[in-house]
């Protein structure tokens, strides 16, 4: 068992290690905060989504943005479209589950705003439809996949794309990154740096 886990944390490690190697990805991060900080700014807000545990990231980073992740600020403005239950089970009752979330950008999204995709493989049809629908309404897109995006890819403003084919090893690396984006537009709107602080 020992031996496993060692394994599992070296390829773990091996992973974050190809993220930090790979100067397009750390460069999409970086743009893809800068204009989210600045959509913010502008009176933006960022809408995400994602299925199963990337689901659980798009409900942890808006969290982060509304409460904090660095340093006591101003509430930032994100709505994670996986928490409404109603909307949800309305949603995929009368139209079907791939609408899910389109169906909640077309009522909440506005040009200016955010959209962050999270979807391991790039292709879930429900992340599909809720990018077009986000690009009809003029928001700025950011994909966060696995290797090449799959069909997301064609609809990304700002591609977040893991390097590697292990969608656990993908949604680690997510999480580190979401940490890191968040870290980055909190500076954008604050301005300066600054270090994590204790909760």
């Amino acid at each position: 068992m020992k031996r496993l886990i060692r394994e599992r944390l070296a390829n773990s490690v091996a992973a974050l290690q190809a993220v930090l190697a790979d100067e397009v990805l750390v460069a999409a991060v970086e743009a893809a905060a800068a204009a989210t900080g600045a959509a913010l700014q502008q009176g933006g807000k960022i809408l995400l989504a994602g299925n199963g545990g990337s689901a659980a990231d798009a409900q942890h980073l808006a969290a982060e943005f509304v409460c904090r992740l660095t340093v006591d600020r101003v509430a930032m403005r994100a709505i994670a479209l996986t928490t409404d239950s109603s909307a949800m089970t309305a949603i995929g009752n009368d139209y079907g589950f791939e609408h899910i979330f389109s169906r909640q950008v077309e009522a909440l999204g506005e040009p200016g705003d955010v959209f962050i995709a999270i979807s391991t493989s790039g292709n879930s049809k429900n992340i599909l439809m809720a990018m077009e629908t986000a690009k009809q309404l003029d928001m700025t897109t950011i994909g966060l996949s696995g290797r090449n995006g799959g069909a997301m890819a064609k609809l990304c403003d700002h591609k977040i794309f893991i390097p590697s084919d292990v969608t656990a090893h993908v949604q680690e690396a997510h999480l580190t990154l979401e940490h890191i984006f968040c870290h980055l537009v909190e500076r954008e709107i604050l301005g300066g740096d600054f270090f994590d602080a204790k909760r």
